[in-house]
């Protein structure tokens, strides 16, 4: 009998799978990696921030990544520096100013590995009932918004000829993307984020058909990924947050192995 503790974890974990599968999809069709990268890495800071104020980790993510985000798009406007090397200077500037503003809050016991690798046996009931309404709200906004997102990502001049409000629609990403972070921080940590979201939207994109079947494939890969990383964690003893992300990885290098098979099944 598994011990309460495990279970949580695992409800958790899939609860945040079922989101990060559909939404990694975009990143992956955007090519947003990147972009993931630095979002993750200013959830550090947003640590650092909640910790300050005296808040609810979740808030201080949120605020941080929000203020990122649109820090790269007013940046992008000058036209000075390429959106990859703007992400860079963001992503590492941020993570280095959370590490030096815990380092300075000697009143208070940091567990930094935690914050970097996540902590996902520890979550409560509490941390549950976050995870699941939040994925619920994630999810609603992107089914709202999935044809103006897909066509924006197919052809933003042509989403902009029909009309669509985009900037809306990339407005509403960008804060999902940002609320996902700031849920799963505790789960896998600041520097494993982005590995929940990309890995298993890669590997449904090995199998899909349609952009609404690899947004169920990535979900049921990311869950699959959680799953298979907790009982790795569970046998080996090892970090349940970096044991999820080489679940994921094992996932995809089945995904790449199999996916000629089934192709010659298609065509067959």
């Amino acid at each position: 009998m598994l011990d309460d503790f495990f279970m949580r974890a695992m409800i958790g974990g899939v609860g945040i799978a079922l989101v990060s599968g559909p939404l990694g999809c975009f990143i992956v069709w955007r090519r947003m990696a990147y972009f993931g990268d630095t979002m993750s890495h200013a959830a550090l800071l947003g640590i650092a921030l909640s910790l300050m104020l005296n808040l609810m980790p979740f808030w201080g993510v949120f605020s941080i990544s929000i203020v990122i985000a649109l820090a790269l798009y007013g940046l992008e406007k000058l036209d000075r520096l390429s959106s990859d090397t703007l992400l860079g200077i963001l992503s590492h500037a941020s993570l280095a100013i959370g590490l030096i503003a815990l380092s300075f809050m000697t009143w208070l016991r940091v567990d930094v590995m935690s914050l970097l690798f996540g902590d996902i046996l520890s979550i409560n009931k509490g941390d549950l009932t976050l995870i699941w309404s939040g994925g619920a709200i994630v999810l609603l906004l992107l089914f709202f918004n999935w044809r103006t997102l897909l066509a924006s990502t197919v052809s933003h001049d042509i989403a902009a000829a029909e009309g669509m409000p985009i900037k809306r629609a990339n407005l509403i990403f960008i804060l999902l993307i940002a609320l996902v972070i700031a849920v799963a921080m505790k789960l896998i940590g600041a520097l494993l984020i982005t590995s929940l979201l990309i890995i298993p939207a890669a590997a449904a994109r090995q199998f899909a058909r349609s952009p609404e079947s690899m947004a169920l494939l990535a979900a049921l890969a990311a869950c699959c990924s959680t799953i298979l990383g907790l009982n790795i964690s569970l046998v080996w003893d090892s970090n349940p947050g970096p044991s999820i992300v080489l679940g994921a990885f094992l996932i995809f290098l089945i995904s790449l192995a199999m996916a000629p098979i089934v192709r010659s099944f298609r065509k067959n």
